[in-house]
């Protein structure tokens, strides 16, 4: 072959946990260690609360579908209209804004925050929009 040396499976493999452990492992980056699969979730509780929401925004037709995701900083919630647009709306949980602006929020396609709070009940009603008689 010549010169070049054949790079082995094994020096394959490792370099590639090393990458996708980004360095926690050895100490890299800042602040107090995490584990590498250390994410953002949201509970049975904050589960329910969203499911029952997007409920009945399917009964009235305005949304078909969802989908989660979840990262180390953030939990998102997204509620589309058609599987194959952009998210209607989306539930954000970021526990890093709990003690400034609040944990829980929701954003709009265009990226508009319609409402950002503490507590997810309260954040969730700007999604349950209630029909009022208006007197002329």
């Amino acid at each position: 072959m010549g010169d070049v040396e054949p790079i082995s499976l094994r020096q394959i493999a490792k370099r590639d946990a090393d990458q996708m452990a980004g360095g926690l492992a050895h100490g890299g980056g800042s602040g107090p260690p995490r584990s590498a699969n250390a994410v953002t979730a949201f509970t049975r509780s904050e589960l329910s609360a969203i499911l029952a929401v997007y409920g009945r925004l399917m009964a009235e037709g305005e949304c078909r579908d969802y989908a989660m995701d979840f990262g180390r900083e953030t939990a998102v919630f997204s509620i589309f209209r058609r599987a194959s647009e952009v998210p209607l709306y989306r539930v954000e949980k970021c526990p890093k804004l709990a003690r400034k602006q609040g944990a829980y929020a929701v954003v709009m396609s265009t990226g508009l925050i319609l409402k950002r709070g503490h507590e997810l009940p309260r954040v969730l009603d700007v999604l349950t929009t209630k029909l009022r008689l208006v007197a002329r």
